[in-house]
Formats: structure tokens, C-alpha cells, sequence
């Protein structure tokens, strides 16, 4: 039989940071790769064959197409990706106005006070207070379908 293997004395401290350090460098490369890879296909300015041509030479010249990128085309990726985020506040601003502002039709509670009050004077009668309350609690969908009739 074998003598026992002891790890600690084989593997000193130094080596595993070093083996630590590459690791991280290895994945910091990938996150750099997968980044020019997303900033090739949402460029608007490069043609489908230089989008075709960056590809091959990120993929078969990894190290070197991904190198040759950065000294490139670097300082647009960033300008696109500021674009990017500004243009998605952008819709999303749009989106919470649109969504805050509604039907623009004053709400129920609001509509039924001003009919209690119309009630109370007398300008309407019970009928057709009890009409506007419903035309009113059922919506516009409703109310529609019923002008149709």
C-alpha cells in the first residue's frame, strides 16, 4: 500500500492563492467574453457581416479577438450600455405615467358624493339616482354595452 498523501505539506499557502487569483482572472475573462459577445449583437451601427466577422474572431482567436475588441470598440460598449439603461428608465417613466394617470374619469367615490349631493337638493330624483349609482358601480365597459341597446 501507498503511504498516505498529506495536502497541506504538498499544496503551500501560495500556491493556492495563486491558484486562486487565476481562477478569478479565468472568470473575470468569461464575464469580459460574454460581454463583447452581447455588445456585438446590440450594436445598431455594425452591418450583420462585421457583426458575423467580430464573432469568428472572438471565437476562434479568443484572447486575442476579445483584446483587440476592448482596444477597438472599449469606450462605445460603455456609451451603448448607459444608452441602453437610459432609454429603459426612459420606457419605464413612460409606462408609471401612463399607468398613474389612469382613465382620466374621476373616481367612484368622488362621482357618488356629487350624486348624493345632486339627490339631496332635489336636482335628481330617486330613480335616477339609483340609474346613475349603477350605470356608475358597473364601469365603462358595461356602460357602453348598455348605450348600444
Amino acid at each position: 500500500m501507498s503511504a498516505p498523501t498529506y495536502l497541506a505539506y504538498d499544496f503551500p499557502l501560495l500556491n493556492v492563492f495563486w491558484t486562486m487569483l487565476i481562477f478569478f482572472l479565468w472568470i473575470l475573462w468569461f464575464v469580459l467574453l460574454f460581454r463583447i459577445v452581447i455588445d456585438i449583437f446590440r450594436n445598431d451601427v455594425l452591418s450583420g457581416w462585421a457583426k458575423a466577422g467580430w464573432m469568428v474572431f472572438v471565437i476562434v482567436l479568443p484572447f486575442l479577438g476579445v483584446l483587440v475588441y476592448v482596444i477597438a470598440r472599449g469606450k462605445n460598449m460603455g456609451r451603448r450600455e448607459i444608452a441602453q439603461a437610459r432609454e429603459q428608465q426612459r420606457d419605464f417613466d413612460r409606462y408609471i405615467r401612463e399607468t398613474a394617470s389612469g382613465s382620466g374619469a374621476p373616481a367612484s367615490a368622488e362621482e357618488l358624493t356629487k350624486l348624493a349631493e345632486l339627490r339631496s337638493r332635489g336636482d335628481i330624483t330617486d330613480e335616477e339616482f339609483a340609474r346613475a349609482k349603477e350605470l356608475l358601480l358597473t364601469g365603462p365597459a358595461t356602460r357602453e354595452a348598455g348605450d348600444h341597446r
